[in-house]
């Protein structure tokens, strides 16, 4: 049975980071695994005109910077690029195409199971996963009686197919904003939210927003209990308010139900409506750690600062408000990476024999530092 001093369960932005600084913390042996075929995470996957609200200077990976100028605000395609390249440059082992399907503990020794059959003893496991592979679609009265189309944002790519519809996109978070801002263009669009958009500037005071949250600390200030109360905002720098008006796009209260061919909005009007996009979230989804323990009833993990607190040498990274407001991003991950793996790292176990291959890089390939 091969053996890893670290297995982390997939390969995106926070599966990357914490591999890269896995070697800092004692893990000399690091296993990555990931169910798609590519490193990147969920990224490839998302709408083809998405663009960071970060700037490219707060937008990187530990040991090694977003390439081209430092203030722009990179595209969809430019972090897909970034993230394999970056994988391409770590010394670990990265095993795509390979599905976790089970993580549990057996005399002391983690043993994690994939959909080939295979199993790999570890002393120690970060799930990296997040909750992208875990669209939320709200429970709305109606929506199993509803003809027309409805999909979430996650399965979103672009305006064309729209042309001509009527579509309503549920949601006041930054995916919903750019989704309605790009369909209004080609469509008759409408937003529905339970509150008002709220506009967070992107450049107060001529000064990009990161900006500001680095010099004030508020980035990494341990306020997760706070942060999870404050409600949605949208950054903007005047663009995507614009394109909703210039293109109709309204927003009106969420609707109280759906009907067969179209929605009851909260006034009591019924109107047709020929698709529905849920720009409504995700949930965290764990499903390999069924049975480990580290799980509560609901299947939220039970940790402190991505530490499971229930079972011993697991940890968490790249969950929403992990540690602090920007734990779920580019620039936010490898911060909290290095503080799981740095509470991983204290509990020493006996390594077990390797009857994989190295996780050494062969050839002259760049590493990360």
């Amino acid at each position: 049975m091969e053996h890893a001093d670290l297995v982390v369960v997939g390969a995106g932005q926070s599966g990357l980071a914490t591999a890269a600084l896995a070697p800092r913390h004692g893990f000399a042996r690091t296993l990555v695994l990931e169910a798609a075929d590519q490193a990147g995470g969920a990224w490839p996957r998302y709408y083809d005109s998405l663009t960071l609200f970060s700037p490219a200077r707060y937008s990187s990976l530990p040991g090694m910077r977003f390439p081209g100028d430092p203030d722009r605000y990179p595209r969809r395609d430019e972090v897909v690029d970034y993230l394999r390249d970056y994988a391409s440059r770590l010394a670990a082992d990265i095993r795509t195409s390979t599905e976790v399907t089970s993580v549990t503990r057996r005399d002391g020794t983690w043993v994690v199971g994939s959909d080939d059959g295979r199993q790999i003893t570890a002393r120690a496991i970060v799930a990296a996963t997040g909750d992208y592979t875990n669209p939320y679609l709200p429970d709305v009265p109606g929506r199993d009686g509803f003809a027309g189309q409805e999909l979430h944002a996650a399965e979103y790519r672009r305006p064309g197919p729209f042309t001509g519809r009527r579509v309503v996109v549920v949601g006041g978070g930054n995916s919903a904003v750019q989704i309605a801002a790009e369909l209004g263009a080609v469509a008759d669009t409408t937003l529905a939210t339970r509150r008002p958009i709220g506009w967070t500037p992107q450049r107060p005071l001529g000064r990009d927003v990161h900006w500001w949250f680095e010099l004030t600390r508020f980035d990494t200030a341990p306020l997760r209990r706070l942060l999870t109360r404050v409600p949605v905002s949208v950054l903007d720098d005047g663009h995507h308010r614009s394109a909703l008006e210039e293109y109709g796009v309204d927003r009106r209260e969420m609707f109280t139900r759906l009907t067969r061919d179209g929605v009851l909005w909260a006034d009591g009007t019924k109107e047709p409506v020929d698709a529905v996009v849920w720009a409504t979230g995700y949930r965290l989804a764990f499903p390999y750690l069924t049975g480990s323990g580290a799980l509560d009833a609901d299947g939220r993990p039970r940790h402190r600062g991505g530490v499971a607190t229930a079972v011993p040498s697991l940890g968490f990274v790249g969950m929403e408000f992990q540690r602090s407001f920007s734990s779920k991003t580019l620039r936010g991950v490898g911060r909290d990476a290095a503080h799981v793996l740095s509470r991983l790292g204290r509990r020493r176990g006996a390594p077990g024999p390797s009857s994989g291959p190295s996780s050494k890089p062969s050839g002259d390939q760049r590493r990360i530092p």
